[in-house]
């Protein structure tokens, strides 16, 4: 008896596994809809949509701020680049005048004796002196150089002398051609001899 009595617990369990078994299912799948239901009920469209929206006015405000940081950017460098070049104006014009202006020089530097040549030699001087002025009044200077100390910068040495008495090491002597600069650019260095 007391065998049949462990086969009837045993045959109630296998009954109630199965049984129990679905009471669990059904317990876990009301549970998932329950969570699915609460993510849906957390997750409402609109509020996604005004997230979507806010993220997207965000990017395009970036973009925007992007955008007006470049151009601001390109207006200063174009505005740098407009004073470079007026600044700095004309200097191929100047640099093709100035061999006429060494030989004006040049001609001056010509004794003459004859009343003819005289005037000829004034009115060489007067073109040369206002082309000189032309120049100076477009910012356009005459390097110093006779007596000066040699600057790589703005001289160049052609030839170089033995230091005389009362001669400085790399004290200019003499100028071959004389240098020029615009405003703070060399335009031509000076070709000068040079006392070592």
């Amino acid at each position: 008896m007391a065998e049949n009595k462990e086969d009837l617990q045993a045959d109630v369990k296998q009954e109630e596994t199965p049984v129990q078994d679905e009471q669990a299912t059904e317990v876990e799948a009301q549970e998932s809809e329950a969570t699915e239901t609460q993510t849906e009920a957390e997750i409402d469209p609109k509020e996604q949509e005004i997230a979507d929206l806010k993220q997207a006015l965000e990017e395009m405000t970036d973009k925007y701020y992007r955008a007006e940081a470049e151009m601001a950017n390109m207006t200063k460098r174009m505005k740098k680049e407009q004073e470079q070049i007026l600044k700095y104006q004309g200097q191929d014009l100047i640099k093709e005048i100035l061999p006429s202006l060494d030989n004006l020089n040049r001609a001056l530097e010509i004794e003459v004796d004859d009343e003819a040549s005289v005037r000829l030699k004034k009115g060489v001087e007067m073109v040369a002196s206002g082309v000189e002025n032309a120049l100076k009044n477009h910012h356009v200077e005459k390097i110093a150089s006779l007596g000066e100390k040699f600057d790589p910068t703005k001289h160049q040495a052609v030839q170089s002398v033995p230091v005389e008495d009362g001669q400085e090491a790399d004290t200019i002597v003499q100028v071959f051609q004389d240098g020029y600069m615009l405003k703070d650019r060399v335009l031509r260095p000076a070709m000068v001899v040079v006392a070592q």
